[in-house]
């Protein structure tokens, strides 16, 4: 067995910003310039507010009382932005290692679990060519609370056919970090949004780190 493939029974849920792309960044221009567009300033604060949440979360704050409708075409609008401006860089967003990683656990049961739009999801496993590693996909959309709740998990896990106690989640931000403690799995952290989890037992920058085969190796079904 490869040492970055996972025991027998357990699975794999990634999130996608911040852990399949380091794309916060770019995230974080699209929302500058779409508000600009609009004559609006990014309020102060606004990136570390807007890490882990959903879009009608983040646009309900920037504009309180609006329809629903509007809402849901902002967002559309917005991460429609995003894609184009990751797409010229986006094979060195990739985050380094995933792609070993999902082909050495090309047999286990493998999801995303994203707050993301579900074009955004398509986007990113098409062109990164990843796709068919995923037997689940569940978006913040398709579920009734976003993380940090842990509905979104908890429907990957069920849909994966698996106890939440023998996934391993792999997030970016205390939100999803929060999200997948909540649904009971195993959670690593990523640190391309923040560099420290203390309520972890490991965080690495990426999938190629000795200490993440380390760790791999003492997980099993329980």
């Amino acid at each position: 067995m490869d040492s970055l493939t996972i025991a027998e029974g357990l699975g794999i849920i990634f999130d996608l910003d911040g852990v399949v792309l380091h794309s916060n960044p770019v995230h974080e221009i699209a929302w500058a310039q779409y508000l600009e567009r609009l004559g609006l300033e990014m309020p102060a604060g606004f990136a570390q507010q807007m890490y882990g949440k959903r879009n009608d979360q983040i646009l309900s704050e920037l504009f309180p009382g609006s329809p629903h409708a509007a809402i849901v075409q902002h967002s559309q609008d917005k991460e429609a932005l995003f894609r184009e401006l990751i797409a010229p860089e986006f094979e060195e967003r990739l985050t380094p290692g995933l792609r070993e990683f999902l082909a050495a656990n090309a047999g286990r049961p493998i999801g995303l679990g994203t707050n993301a739009e579900q074009a955004n999801a398509d986007f990113a496993l098409d062109t990164a060519g990843i796709r068919k590693y995923f037997r689940v996909i569940v978006n913040g959309w398709m579920v009734p609370n976003a993380k940090p709740a842990p509905d979104v998990y908890l429907r990957v896990a069920e849909d994966l056919g698996l106890a939440p106690r023998n996934c391993i989640i792999f997030e970016d931000s205390f939100s999803g970090v929060s999200a997948g403690l909540a649904a009971g799995a195993r959670v690593v952290g990523i640190t391309s949004t923040h560099q420290h989890f203390p309520m972890l037992d490991l965080s690495v920058r990426h999938f190629a780190e000795p200490a993440l085969a380390a760790w791999i190796a003492r997980q099993h079904p329980i």
